[in-house]
């Protein structure tokens, strides 16, 4: 009866433990797909994103020294318009002075009008006088002495007049002259300056015109990129929230696995306990069978001291004494005790997944990105050293899975309870999602990849699911 029952519960377990494997493994391996896709987009995403990024600032760079072209020619165009406006007030003193020494001139030309008028009359007098004053007869006309004088005196007079007369029309012309020639001069000359200055202006408005083109193609472009970037930003927006959403997938995921767990550790305890109640039977079995052999064992030698005492009997029967003799009582040895073996005793919940020097231990630290909190323990090796898993379980995650790199996640369920350990950072992954693994066997390699500073296995305990935040981590040291 106790080994149809033993039969019995060995099947249930061997086709619990065939079916559990392979339940629903598929639809994680779909979830890390998307999840890994997702990851993929989002590296893109941010790529593309730093791209735009930087293109900006290359624009914003472009554009300020645009702008400080800019700022140049507009102070040169001040500059400009400031020298055209001193160059205009001097030419419109210059026309001040112009029409000053218009007036000049007019009075000179009147002066000099009048002299030749003057001389004109002076000259049709001696025309009519015969063609030319004699002076000397003048003064030899004189009555007197004192006539003489004053002859003298009038004829002195007139010649100094007539020389007066000369040399002021002389001089009158030629200030006339170089009155013209200066203000024209320097007219022309305003007028030069004025003109460059006008050109100048012009050239410094076409090549601010001209820069302002390229701002405004500048800004356009800033535009279109900052436009651009904005999509991308929020494509990254919607691919996080996929991902989130498919980390509730696979959070989801874990529970159901970690409940598998359960029941196959519930069915692995009661397999315990029942080959330990079979255990028990065949040794009370076993000491019942020796308690009857050594009762026969009794029985007969009780039958063959009989029949000796018998046999005793009969050849004494002659030789009887009054006195008879003594019969001691056979001796019945006590049965054998019967000592059943003490369960083994049990050992850590978890063993080390891996040889190595631990590195960084639970808690805080700074590997130089600032203060941060580690959730796990560090255990450097060379590249290539086996990881082992820390207890039997169902791999609920195996991928890559960002600052982790290659990481695989197991769901565990030890006395009731569920846990979850990770093991990141590693060069290769032996194991598939959905895969029920035993402690101790090999799932991966030690390596570097995701956000690592050397080769090492980062492993992690969370009492529950694992989840993104890691709001259940625990230090391992506790569990080993």
């Amino acid at each position: 009866m106790i080994s149809k029952w033993m039969v019995t519960s060995l099947s249930s377990v061997l086709a619990l433990s065939i079916l559990i494997p392979t339940a629903n493994a598929d639809t994680l391996s779909e979830l890390e797909q998307k999840q890994q896709e997702t990851q993929q987009q989002q590296s893109e995403l941010n790529a593309g994103i730093n791209e735009k990024a930087g293109q900006i600032t290359q624009n914003v760079s472009k554009l300020e020294q645009l702008a400080s072209k800019i700022a140049d020619l507009n102070t040169q165009i001040n500059d400009t318009e400031a020298n055209i406006n001193n160059v205009q007030a001097e030419i419109d003193q210059t026309k001040i002075e112009i029409d000053e020494l218009k007036k000049s001139i007019v009075e000179l030309e009147r002066k000099i009008e009048e002299r030749t008028q003057l001389l004109k009359e002076r000259a049709r007098a001696i025309q009519l006088s015969g063609g030319s004053v004699d002076y000397m007869d003048v003064l030899l006309g004189a009555n007197s002495f004192v006539d003489f004088i004053d002859r003298f005196s009038a004829v002195n007079t007139l010649i100094e007049a007539d020389r007066e007369i000369m040399r002021e029309q002389a001089a009158d012309k030629e200030l006339l002259a170089e009155q013209k020639e200066q203000v024209e001069s320097k007219l022309a000359e305003q007028e030069l300056h004025r003109s460059e200055l006008v050109g100048l202006k012009a050239s410094l408005g076409s090549k601010k015109t001209e820069q302002a083109g390229f701002v405004r193609n500048l800004e356009t472009e800033q535009q279109r990129l900052a436009t651009e970037k904005g999509g991308l930003e929020n494509k990254r927006t919607e691919a996080i929230e996929i991902s989130a959403d498919l980390e509730k997938q696979i959070m989801n995921e874990q529970a159901r696995l970690a409940e598998i767990a359960r029941k196959a550790e519930e069915e692995r305890q009661r397999k315990i306990a029942a080959e330990k109640a079979a255990a028990e039977a065949r040794a009370q079995a076993r000491a019942q069978a020796r308690a009857q052999a050594q009762a026969d064992a009794t029985a007969k030698e009780e039958a063959r001291a009989q029949a000796a005492r018998e046999a005793q009997a009969k050849t004494s029967a002659k030789a009887e004494t009054a006195s008879k003799p003594k019969v001691s009582s056979p001796v019945v040895s006590a049965p054998e005790k019967v000592e059943t073996a003490p369960a083994p005793s049990s050992s850590a919940m978890f063993i080390r997944p891996v040889s190595g020097r631990y590195s960084s231990g639970f808690g805080g630290r700074d590997i130089g990105d600032g203060a941060e909190s580690h959730l796990g323990q560090d255990i450097a090796n060379v590249t290539g050293t086996p990881i082992s898993a820390a207890a039997s379980g169902y791999v609920s995650f195996a991928g890559n899975m960002g600052g982790y790199g290659n990481v695989v996640i197991l769901t565990h369920s030890i006395n009731g309870q569920s846990y979850a350990t990770v093991y990141g950072h590693m060069s290769a992954i032996n194991v598939s999602a959905g895969q029920a693994v035993s402690q101790g066997q090999n799932v991966g390699l030690v390596g570097s990849t995701g956000r690592s500073t050397g080769p090492h296995l980062h492993f992690e305990v969370h009492i529950g699911s694992w989840n993104g935040a890691r709001s259940n981590a625990v230090d391992p040291m506790n569990y080993f």
